[in-house]
């Protein structure tokens, strides 16, 4: 229980600790890496796994130990490695997750005020009342969703605010970040706590939000198999630990020392147990909401505290929870299936599903319960590690017996449909198939035939390139990210035998064109076997080009954008097109990007197009079940966006299409420069806002690029250390954007000053603008931010890193200043959802709670009446800002 520094461990070989090397591990290497807290602890026999010092009594006098109640070796090597995967300076581990809590409140006086959530683990309230009761303190529960709530009851007698995000068992997100702003402006004597349990330490670090005490019922993640009783506290500040350490010393509730060996094996396999966990608890969530039923579960799109979440944490987690409308069919659900075990708790490999009014939450009063919102009929499910199919198939086994769903025959064979309370039935879904094809002509590809009368909605990120730029042309890793700018691409049917696209705004100058299929386009030189996406037919991009969609010398620069973009169409749709297959639509296209700024607009958009003809022509599909777009998919649907970026841009490097079609963040290198090439996906990639600023002043790319060549063989030595130096900003950048130990604090800090350098050695290179560096200067004074080029440079956008605790008002004024210097700024994230499709709603406008449209039933309609929104109109109309609200509130949005 002593204070942990916590370098991460060094090395074996001596010869790599000679070299002094701070290595950034991802977190599931620090699962695995338990290292000695100091020299005294390393086991003289050198074992790989941590003995187990099952002694109540050690020798001696003076020692550093000498009774297991004070202290113990094994549990020292516990406590220093939780600390160390917590990004703490102390960790303890207790008895249970209760005596972690018990530990903490002890702190509390009578007469001080507590303020916790409305929605709290049974076992916390019961504690809380108990205090409440017998101890003097005075207990508040408020909606800690809406941090106002919190104000009124902050001040010089708060003691202590008691958070869970996301609670147990609604699934509640708490901003954690802004509370412990305003908890430390208004009550900073307050100690502010979060139970952690439901993320673990490797989705979700409380004190980097500004937390003062985390506590997790280790029982529950961190051990992983339900064979122990543990707790864990971990914190920052010296005085709070030394507090803490003295309760657990007298009170005698420190963890024994076999059960500290079972936990620390269990840490080492908490990041793949839990990625396998989320990865299920997606699927049944999803499943389980697509059948109408109201689901808690931060990772779907339409939860309420999605957004603050993703901002917070690294991932959903793996409990979720659902209500069907009946207490008694409830039950009857619990009891009817097999794999899922009826239990309390949760996070073991094995799955669970209970209900929580009548188990972990029985004990708080059923008045109470209502007050709070907590539904009798709310059923939590706890994913384990289990096949996915399996659990999905006994989830679905257990609706059926206990009459939630019922079976019906549909146009692709069995079907389910949800029961309502009263027996109304709900949307069906079809089983027949593990996928379904949205479109298709063909009756040969098993599909309906009146699939070609669906409406269809695709959407695709820009990117931005952090890191590397320019310099990736020369082989070095550039970093880039999804920004949540974003292209759409609508489908609707047309009349067989047409054609038609559409770009509703002035930088593609309101292109409208329409073909007759069989009679404008040339399809006699189409090749009579399918190329590859990354070879470009020269005959039939040459035959498209000649027939009409040929350049103007007089053309303006719009209408010359227009005319490359619809050749990418044309192209895509004739070589996935078949005589006995040519679906007769209408595409209309519309960005929210700014075109030509190095935002990979062109990407988006290739993605766009390349992921509707894909869908339309029955290539590609999406499941049903796991409410999806398949890997496989999405990588076809990359094959083809890159094939649209080789005919607008001839040598493209392949990045911009990548992010487009899996968002995130990926790391590139170029082949064929003594490194190796390829793409890397960032994992653990925490999304991150940005300022980007459209300078308005147009960019030559290929000017550029041949300047920098030039400038390479006129002074070698000099590019060539720029070039290594921009290297070492992409690898310390990579490591320090996938290392899950960094604080997002530690995080802003290193980006800023990488930020710095990379623009530094850019401007050595020749490739900034003066516009661009007034957007630097003004971001920079008197605000602090720190912006660099992105892209090409010599105009186009500039990147501004806008870090957590920037205020909304000091970020106005940034972009009141940037507008009134004729500049366009954006705010966004980075690192967000790749390629979506929309999932439309059976009726948006009944509400939040309205069950789904569902495939094959309705999966779109030629319009999509229920929700009361034609697209077709917001998209020629809508405005930029509000574009993706408006279409948001059409459907659901299924994500690769």
């Amino acid at each position: 229980m002593a204070d942990h520094n916590l370098p991460t461990p060094e090395p074996d070989s001596p010869a790599l600790k000679n070299l002094n090397l701070k290595r950034n591990y991802h977190f599931s290497t620090q699962c695995v890496t338990i290292d000695s807290p100091d020299a005294g602890h390393k086991d003289q026999h050198g074992a790989s796994s941590v003995p187990i010092y099952q002694s109540a009594t050690f020798k001696g006098v003076g020692g550093e130990y000498d009774y297991s109640r004070s202290g113990n070796p094994t549990r020292t090597h516990l406590e220093h490695h939780l600390a160390k995967i917590s990004g703490a300076r102390h960790a303890f581990a207790v008895s249970s997750g209760m005596a972690a809590l018990d530990v903490i409140t002890r702190m509390l006086k009578p007469g001080d005020e507590v303020v916790a959530g409305d929605d709290l683990y049974g076992g916390t309230n019961r504690l809380l009342t108990y205090l409440k009761v017998h101890g003097g303190v005075k207990v508040h529960h408020v909606d800690t969703t809406d941090p106002t709530t919190l104000l009124p009851l902050l001040g010089p007698g708060t003691a202590m605010v008691l958070l869970e995000s996301p609670t147990n068992p609604l699934l509640k997100i708490a901003d954690l970040q802004k509370i412990a702003a305003d908890v430390k402006e208004r009550a900073p004597q307050a100690v502010i706590v979060v139970d952690n349990t439901m993320m673990s330490p490797y989705l979700q670090r409380p004190l980097e939000h500004g937390a003062d005490i985390v506590y997790d019922s280790a029982t529950k993640y961190l051990s992983g198999h339900h064979d122990l009783m543990a707790g864990v506290i971990v914190c920052n500040k010296d005085d709070l630990a030394k507090q803490m350490a003295f309760v657990i010393n007298a009170s005698g509730n420190a963890l024994t020392p076999f059960d500290s060996f079972l936990l620390l094996r269990g840490t080492k396999t908490l990041a793949i147990r839990m990625d396998r966990q989320q990865s299920t608890a997606m699927s049944v969530a999803s499943y389980l909401d697509q059948l109408g039923f109201k689901v808690n579960y931060p990772g779907l799109a339409n939860h309420p505290g999605r957004e603050i979440h993703e901002r917070i944490a690294n991932g959903p987690g793996a409990v979720l929870s659902f209500t069907t409308g009946d207490t008694a069919l409830s039950e009857r659900i619990v009891g009817a299936t097999r794999l899922w075990g009826i239990s309390v708790s949760f996070g073991a490999v094995n799955s669970l599903i209970s209900m929580p009014c009548v188990m972990s939450h029985a004990s708080i009063d059923p008045k109470v319960r209502k007050e709070r919102g907590l539904p009798e009929d709310l059923i939590r499910l706890c994913v384990g590690i289990e096949d996915p199919a399996d659990l999905l198939a006994d989830l679905e086994t257990a609706l059926l017996e206990a009459g939630a769903i019922k079976e019906e025959d549909v146009t692709n064979g069995i079907g389910i449909s949800r029961i309502l309370p009263g027996g109304a039935r709900d949307t069906v879904v079809s089983r027949a198939v593990e996928k379904l094809k949205f479109e298709s002509n063909s009756d040969s590809l098993g599909l309906e035939r009146d699939q070609r009368r669906k409406e269809l909605l695709v959407s695709a990120p820009g990117k931005v390139i952090l890191f590397g730029e320019h310099a990736v042309v020369h082989g070095v890793t550039a970093i880039a990210a999804a920004v949540d700018l974003r292209c759409y691409g609508h489908t609707t049917p047309l009349p067989a035998g047409q054609l038609r696209l559409t770009f509703p705004f002035d930088e593609l100058d309101h292109f409208d064109q329409t073909w007759v299929i069989d009679k404008d386009l040339p399809w006699d030189a189409v090749p009579t076997s399918v190329p590859t996406p990354d070879v470009l037919d020269a005959k039939l991009l040459g035959a498209i080009q000649q027939s009409f969609l040929h350049h103007d010398q007089n053309e303006t620069p719009a209408r010359a954008r227009a005319v490359s973009a619809a050749q990418v169409f044309l192209y895509i749709y004739m070589i996935l097109a078949s005589p006995e297959n040519r679906p007769s639509l209408h595409l209309t296209v519309r960005s929210t990007l700014p075109l030509g700024a190095g935002l990979g607009s062109s990407a988006s958009y290739s993605t766009c197009v390349a992921s509707s003809l894909l869908l339309k022509t029955g290539h590609i599909s999406v499941s049903v079940l796991s409410h999806s777009i398949s890997a496989e998919d999405a990588e076809e649907v990359n094959r083809w966006a890159f094939t649209g970026e080789k005919i607008l841009h001839g040598n493209p490097s392949g990045v911009d299409n990548s992010v487009a079609v899996f968002g995130g963040a990926l790391a590139f290198t170029r082949s064929g420069f003594g490194r190796q090439g390829g793409m890397e996906k960032i994992q653990g990639f925490q999304s991150v806002r940005f300022l980007l600023t459209d300078s308005r002043v147009s960019r030559n790319t290929k000017k550029l690029v041949e300047g920098v060549a030039l400038k390479k063989a006129q002074e070698p030595e000099l590019v060539d250390g720029v070039l290594r130096s921009i290297q070492e900003i992409s690898d310390r950048a990579k490591a320090s954007l996938a290392d899950p130990a960094l604080s997002r604090a530690g995080l802003f800090t290193e980006l800023e000053h990488l930020i710095e350098k990379n623009h530094d050695h850019l401007v050595v290179l020749g490739v900034s603008h003066p516009v661009l560096e007034d957007i630097r200067a003004k971001t920079r004074e008197p605000h602090g931010l720190r912006t660099k080029l992105t892209g090409a440079g010599g105009g186009g956008c500039a990147v501004t890193l806008v870090p957590d605790a920037f205020q909304e008002s000091a970020l106005q004024d940034v972009q009141k200043s940037l507008i009134e210097a004729g500049y366009k700024p954006y705010t966004t994230s980075v690192g967000g959802t790749g390629l979506g499709v929309l999932w439309p709603t059976e009726s948006a406008a009944a509400g939040p709670d309205s069950p789904i449209a569902t495939p094959p039933q309705t999966p779109y309609s030629e319009q999509l009446p229920a929700a009361g929104i034609d697209l077709k109109t917001v998209l020629a109309t809508g405005s930029d800002e509000d574009l993706a609200d408006r279409i948001s509130r059409a459907g659901k949005w299924i994500y690769v």
